[in-house]
């Protein structure tokens, strides 16, 4: 089980190394008020002077401090020469002549032997990331200590909990402060070592506040009660250390500090440590057993082992769910280019599948919260296009006064006994033009959805295209391309639709009606309602209007054939028989031609623009990019793609290698 501690630091070194903490790790977060001795608990356990000292606030920046404990240099020795036998690992260390010495994560290769030498890199560190003004970073600090007096621990030292800002530090201090340290003891899978002086009210500690907020029942939280021999005479800490004032779960270790006398006279801590134990043999008898640095270092020990141990199964899933995650987000982002011609054709012919088939509605990607591809296409044809059709009167833009007009300017001078045919074709032909407008934009609607389907493979299509910005451009540019080329022969067969209809009036049409049968049927419609008479009230004028006329409102003038008829005169019945007659014909050959129109658009559009862009899109992008000359500027991945790639396939390597080191641990080592 003493294994646990040494596994967890390796799989902290293993994160470490891709510079992410996507795995929370079992650690022990020490957390205090300013000044209350954290720094005086911490060199205790290691057994040295490492950690920068001043007034004010010191540690500015998370330390994650690793402890390991080695065999003493004489038995390393013994066992680097041959003759010694090898137990352990991690007990010999290669190169290493010191008995205690660290490492920093940020200086490589580096060894320290100089413990004074660690302060100051200490100190280094943080003024290069925090400033040389008390400022503050949560940028952590990772230093590895290697000595035979210490176990096996893992401890974040955090920075004060202050009230007032000095220096560069922000108004709000405070709750910077608070936040840092409540983004560590958050995870549920530290332990948080809480340190209260003994000559402060323990109900006011912010450290046990803190715990209280993210461990409410105190399941992991420790807390150490430091500074005992500076309480006022003829006080003690005896209920606070029974746990009769604020009981908490883990338990209360009294610890005594060294004074600023001893760190200024340089007294060691092994005489530190000795002064201690008689120090609570002295006051605290019945708890000395209980209580000072070193049962401290061996209850974190073993509570932080335990909670490792009940750890580990979660931590194990976690980093198997960890590791499938990004083993799919490295497939996403595929694999560096090596032949440039086959993945050029891969992507092409990918790209122009889904356009087809988003056309066709098969694409793998269908949207739900609109229309899109083929659905889109078909909603123009039938609804947009057809309502539009629908809409339009055949009589529309058509007065009274231009039939009667094109009806006198066909006869001549010569009065007509019929209604001459020619007036018809030249009122209805002016009539069908007005379905060559709504026809043409059928078709710049078509164009505008074809041009959208371009966007929508280009994000759902393939992660490979989004991969070569280069290509993805020119494929764009290709599409459109194509797109507008077939744009004006489409546009030019539509026209052509509607000149069709204009160059021959066919009044031999089986849907249309015989213009005798109609001029029959305005003639007894005409005996039958005998014709309406309307008084102009401002000139006391009377006429006769057609059947089927309605009277102009109150206060608009009639202008019916102001120009081709005296006003005086009485519109007769023959005028308006022919009148009627022509405005029926026109109605019934329009809505021949419009029927005619709404069918052959949609198949025009189709034959001359989707379809054709379909059957040739591929063969044009391929015609336009597989040449040799562009092929390796196409395939030049974006910066962005290439550095994702890269993190990713670091974080599954440390996932894959934090795997094995779990898997390494036997379920002997756990009890």
């Amino acid at each position: 089980m003493e294994t646990l501690i040494p596994t967890i630091n390796r799989l902290q070194e293993v994160f470490l190394t891709v510079g992410a903490e996507v795995v929370q790790l079992p650690q022990i977060v020490v957390v205090g008020s300013q000044s209350s001795g954290k720094s005086s608990v911490l060199e205790s356990l290691v057994g040295r002077d490492f950690l920068p000292r001043g007034s004010g606030i010191v540690t500015r920046r998370p330390l994650v401090l690793q402890l390991v404990h080695v065999a003493p240099l004489e038995e390393r020795l013994k066992i680097e020469n041959g003759n010694g036998v090898k137990q352990n690992a991690q007990i010999s260390y290669p190169g290493v002549k010191a008995e205690e010495w660290g490492t920093f994560l940020h200086c490589k290769n580096q060894i320290f032997t100089d413990f004074q030498e660690i302060r100051r890199e200490i100190e280094t560190e943080t003024d290069r990331s925090s400033g040389e003004n008390k400022g503050i970073s949560p940028e952590p600090i990772y230093l590895k200590i290697f000595s035979p007096k210490v176990l096996n621990l893992t401890l974040v030292d955090l920075p004060g909990i202050t009230k007032v800002p000095v220096g560069d530090q922000p108004e709000d201090i405070e709750a910077q402060v608070q936040e840092m340290i409540l983004s560590f003891i958050s995870n549920p899978n530290s332990l948080i070592l809480a340190v209260s002086p003994a000559n402060s009210d323990l109900a006011t500690s912010d450290a046990l506040k803190l715990a209280r907020e993210v461990d409410p029942d105190g399941r992991r939280t420790l807390l150490v009660v430091s500074k005992l021999d500076l309480m006022d005479a003829g006080t003690d800490a005896l209920e606070v250390l029974l746990g009769r004032v604020i009981p908490v779960r883990l338990g209360i270790i009294g610890v005594v500090n060294r004074s600023q006398h001893d760190i200024n006279t340089q007294k060691s801590l092994e005489d530190s440590t000795r002064d201690e134990q008689a120090f609570l043999q002295r006051h605290y008898p019945s708890l000395a057993s209980r209580a000072g640095s070193r049962y401290l270092a061996k209850t974190l020990s073993r509570l932080l082992m335990h909670h490792i141990r009940d750890c580990l199964p979660e931590l194990k899933t976690r980093v198997t769910v960890l590791s499938a995650q990004y083993q799919a987000r490295l497939h996403s982002y595929g694999q560096p280019v090596e032949d440039h011609s086959a993945t050029l054709l891969q992507i092409v012919t990918k790209f122009a599948s889904d356009y087809c088939n988003t056309i066709e509605g098969t694409a793998r990607h269908i949207q739900t919260s609109e229309l899109c591809g083929g659905a889109r296409i078909c909603y123009i044809f039938h609804e947009t296009f057809g309502r539009t059709l629908q809409s339009i009167d055949p009589l529309g833009g058509l007065t009274e006064l231009d039939i009667l007009t094109a009806i006198r300017n066909a006869t001549g001078p010569r009065p007509a006994l019929f209604v001459p045919e020619v007036s018809f074709e030249l009122l209805v032909k002016r009539q069908i033009k007005r379905l060559e407008e709504p026809s043409l934009r059928c078709v710049e609607l078509v164009h505008e959805e074809l041009q959208r389907i371009i966007q929508h493979c280009s994000s759902f299509s393939t992660q490979e295209l989004l991969r070569f910005p280069k290509l993805h451009d020119s494929i764009v540019e290709v599409v459109t391309g194509l797109l507008r080329k077939r744009l004006p022969i489409t546009n030019e067969m539509v026209h052509n639709l509607v000149a069709i209809e204009l160059a021959y009036i066919n009044t031999k049409h089986p849907d249309f009606t015989d213009a005798a049968q109609v001029s029959a049927s305005v003639n007894s419609q005409q005996a039958l309602d005998g014709g309406k008479r309307w008084k102009n009230e401002k000139t006391g004028e009377e006429k006769t209007l057609a059947p089927g006329f309605s009277s102009p409102s109150k206060g608009q003038a009639i202008n019916l054939l102001d120009t081709a008829v005296p006003v005086s005169r009485k519109l007769s019945a023959r005028e308006q028989r022919d009148c009627e007659v022509i405005q029926r014909l026109i109605k019934c050959y329009f809505l021949i031609v419009r029927k005619s129109i709404q069918d052959s658009v949609p198949k025009t559009v189709m034959h001359f623009l989707v379809n054709f862009v379909k059957e040739h899109l591929q063969s044009e992008l391929v015609g336009q990019l597989y040449k040799q000359p562009l092929l390796q500027e196409l395939l030049i991945e974006s910066q962005d793609t290439a550095q994702q790639r890269t993190e990713v396939a670091q974080m599954l390597e440390a996932l894959k290698k934090a795997n094995n080191i779990i898997s390494e641990i036997r379920e002997t080592h756990l009890w």
